[in-house]
């Protein structure tokens, strides 16, 4: 599998249309490129600071971001994980919410972040924590979803890996102030649950946060298969996912696990 990582620029120097016209720039860039899988960040497109814009920018989930990203999916025959949005419902509920499309354009799956941000943050103010993990069956295996702030919480990881998922990926907004601790994080919960791991992050300053950048492609044994820097860039990785299994066999962690208490 070749997968692209969008490590996009979100500033408070553009706009939500500015951010679109770079992201289809950048997909028009893949154009015969063999890309299978796409990823974008977190709340790119209102910005994850930008708590003010959360009411404006809000859409159903079948709104802008799915309607806009599904002739690209096409173009492209690639699945793309959308980065998340501000989801409304019709019970005026608001969540960030991560889509999967198929290669045909297709919705497979979507995935509400569970655990939302309340260190020096408004999220948890102001939308609605997600209550099921994130497993969405695509061609390529079983792809669990996640969501910047849910790398802390390891447990999330061991029920998708039980539920029988073998590549993670997670989209973030993650801040250069703790870019150590994401490269642990990344690491970490690929290594313990011998899976591969897609992290894309954004780069740049919003509301008086800089993106950390360095998204990531981690294999099943922690050893990090690319990354990228601190600038707007899209990071290609090509994948083995039957590697999973193969260093599953071979290493048999998983298997060995002893239920406690």
């Amino acid at each position: 599998m070749k997968a692209a990582l969008i490590q996009l620029c979100v500033c408070d120097s553009d706009t939500p249309a500015d951010r679109w016209l770079r992201v289809e720039h950048l997909l028009a860039g893949l154009e015969g490129e063999g890309i299978d899988f796409i990823m974008l960040p977190e709340l790119w497109g209102v910005g994850f600071c930008n708590y003010d814009r959360y009411a404006h920018e809000d859409e159903p989930l079948h709104g802008l971001t799915v309607s806009r990203l599904t002739p690209w999916a096409r173009q492209l025959h690639s699945h793309i994980v959308t980065g998340s949005f501000v989801e409304r419902t019709p019970d005026g509920k608001r969540y960030n919410t991560t889509v999967v499309l198929d290669a045909n354009g297709y919705l497979l799956g979507s995935y509400r972040k569970i655990h939302l941000f309340g260190y020096d943050s408004q999220e948890r103010m102001l939308l609605t924590p997600g209550r099921h993990t994130g497993e969405v069956f695509t061609s390529y295996g079983i792809v669990g979803l996640s969501t910047c702030y849910d790398l802390r919480f390891p447990e999330q990881f061991r029920r998708m890996v039980d539920n029988g998922t073998t590549l993670f990926a997670v989209t973030a907004a993650w801040p250069h102030q703790r870019l150590d601790d994401w490269r642990l994080l990344c690491r970490a919960r690929a290594l313990e649950n011998q899976s591969f791991l897609l992290a894309c992050n954004h780069t740049g300053d919003c509301g008086g946060t800089v993106g950390a950048g360095h998204s990531m492609a981690i294999a099943p044994d922690g050893t990090v298969l690319a990354e990228a820097g601190t600038e707007e860039q899209v990071l290609i990785v090509e994948l083995d996912l039957n590697e999973a299994q193969r260093f599953r066999r071979q290493f048999p962690a998983l298997h060995d696990r002893v239920p406690i208490g």
